[in-house]
């Protein structure tokens, strides 16, 4: 509300963008309501609104007579324009395709975004925590706010007529919300044989905007204790009274609308109530059962954000330059692809100048000895404390806390087996290359393949002198890589040589950079 009103104010036009009817018309009554006696013109554009409201509401947007638009997806066609749009504002965002959401930063190069979203989704999350966009978090609760109790079980028709009645009991009103339209059959004829002292309506999105305005504007007046609907209700809606939920076939829903659903209900000071319900026939997926238990356990207020981390891990952080909003990253990895994506943005970022990001150590090298290096399964057991590992050691930057690393393990795992030993000294191989400005090593059972970072060496005289005091063993190719003509016995005595070597080489290397 203050966003929208400081860019009105100096008169930019803005765009409120929500996913659902009932959410644009709750907005367009809270935005009048605080706007009141300001010279502000407001308008709705949804399919709520007559042909000829919608035709006004263009009109007036094109010519800048109106200052804020409330819309649906209805904002995003081809015959909206504005004279001078400001700042758009995206509410429930996880409801929204990345092409809706760069169509209206396409209208104009400068404008200004503000996307909302109690979960949002993981590529969202994943652009806020690489750096690519800011991130706010409201973590604090309104005064006396309670959590909202949470329980996942098979349908029990006993338990969820206890439910609804307790509801109606202390003064409220409850929720029955099914995944498709054709399951509200079925749970209409449980209200009506099980629970015939309680009154219900039926809400969805295929109804006319009338009648669904009418169920709506009933349930908020509270002339009936049950509303039983789709997820239509998902998004936005404000109703204090309403303090318990029953979702049906719970598991057919995701992650983070379940939790959209269940912020629905106990927004007041009254305890709220959720029961996940699933079909006592119907085996679950081990996805369905992960989402069901994750939820559960976060029953405390502002989990939302904690919620959308666990689901960047269950489905992936998608494609960040193109329309996949999901999806995990199976060509490098989650970690590697993290660090990839930290150096772009650090890169492009007026933190880092480009000279630093391509100096020296900002590059991985690639070695290739026909070694085993790995942490085997025998050696350490568990999967996770094993990725752990191998993310720790990643991070080393000097021999001595490799070392130090080797230490560790062989107290707490036992020896080294010869694949470990092999990694910790490839590691340490590693950190020298970088010094060398040495990016690839090759290893043959003839000899060994050297190249360097770009192609060039910070010594190049240095080098040449280097290369003659050799005796034949090193030589220079015409496209800067070098060769060493020598055979080792054994991969070890390889790794062991090819260490002193470079180790040579960084020494070189530095007394030009020490010059």
């Amino acid at each position: 509300l203050r966003a929208a009103f400081l860019a009105a104010i100096q008169g930019k036009q803005v765009a409120v963008v929500v996913p659902t009817t009932l959410l644009a018309r709750q907005h367009m009554r809270s935005f009048q309501e605080r706007f009141e006696g300001w010279p502000l013109k407001l308008r709705q554009l949804s399919r709520m609104v007559t042909a000829r409201e919608a035709k006004d509401t263009k009109e007036g947007l094109a010519s800048g007579d109106i200052d804020l638009v409330i819309g649906t997806h209805a904002l995003f066609s081809k015959d909206v324009s504005f004279k001078d749009l400001g700042l758009v504002i995206i509410d429930e965002e996880q409801h929204f395709g990345v092409g809706h959401k760069e169509k209206l930063k396409e209208l104009k190069a400068d404008i200004h975004v503000l996307t909302l979203s109690a979960t949002p989704i993981p590529r969202t999350l994943q652009l806020a925590l690489s750096g690519a966009r800011d991130l706010s978090l409201i973590t604090t609760p309104p005064i006396d706010r309670l959590a909202v109790r949470t329980y996942v079980s098979p349908f029990d028709a006993v338990m969820i007529r206890e439910a609804l009645l307790r509801e109606k009991y202390r003064g409220g009103q409850s929720f029955l919300v099914v995944p498709r339209i054709k399951d509200l059959k079925g749970l209409e004829e449980f209200l009506r044989e099980e629970v015939p002292e309680i009154s219900y309506r039926i809400g969805h999105g295929q109804m006319s905007p009338t009648e669904l305005d009418e169920v709506m504007n009933g349930y908020y007046d509270g002339r009936f204790d049950v509303l039983l609907a789709t997820s239509i209700i998902e998004s936005g809606i404000d109703i204090p009274s309403a303090n318990t939920m029953v979702i049906h076939h719970a598991d057919q829903f995701g992650l983070a609308q379940l939790y959209q659903l269940r912020g629905r209900v106990g927004r007041s000071k009254v305890r709220g109530y959720a029961y996940l319900t699933t079909s006592p026939k119907k085996l679950l997926s081990s996805n369905a059962e992960k989402r069901l238990a994750v939820l559960q356990s976060l029953d405390s207020l502002g989990a939302g954000f904690t919620l959308a981390s666990h689901d960047l891990d269950l489905r992936g952080a998608g494609n960040l330059l193109g329309d996949d909003q999901s999806g995990h990253i199976k060509e490098v990895g989650f970690e590697l692809y993290q660090s990839m994506l930290e150096e772009a943005v650090a890169a492009l970022s007026s933190e880092v100048g480009e000279a630093e990001s391509l100096g020296q150590g900002q590059f991985a090298p690639n070695i290739n000895l026909e070694l085993a290096v790995l942490i085997p399964e025998s050696y350490v057991q568990d999967l996770d404390l094993r990725l752990g590992l191998y993310r720790r050691l990643g991070q080393l930057d000097e021999a001595g806390s490799v070392d130090q690393f080797g230490a560790e393990l062989i107290d707490r795992f036992g020896p080294l087996p010869p694949e470990v030993d092999h990694l910790l000294r490839v590691v340490k191989l590693k950190l020298v290359c970088r010094s060398a400005m040495v990016d690839r090593v090759d290893a043959g059972p003839k000899g060994v393949l050297i190249g360097f970072h770009e192609d060039r060496f910070p010594n190049p005289a240095g080098l040449l002198s280097f290369i003659d005091q050799s005796r034949g063993m090193l030589r220079l190719r015409p496209d800067h890589r070098m060769v060493v003509g020598k055979s080792w016995v054994s991969p070890l005595m390889r790794l062991q040589g090819l260490q002193q070597l470079i180790e040579e080489l960084a020494e070189v290397a530095r007394i030009e950079q020490a010059a």
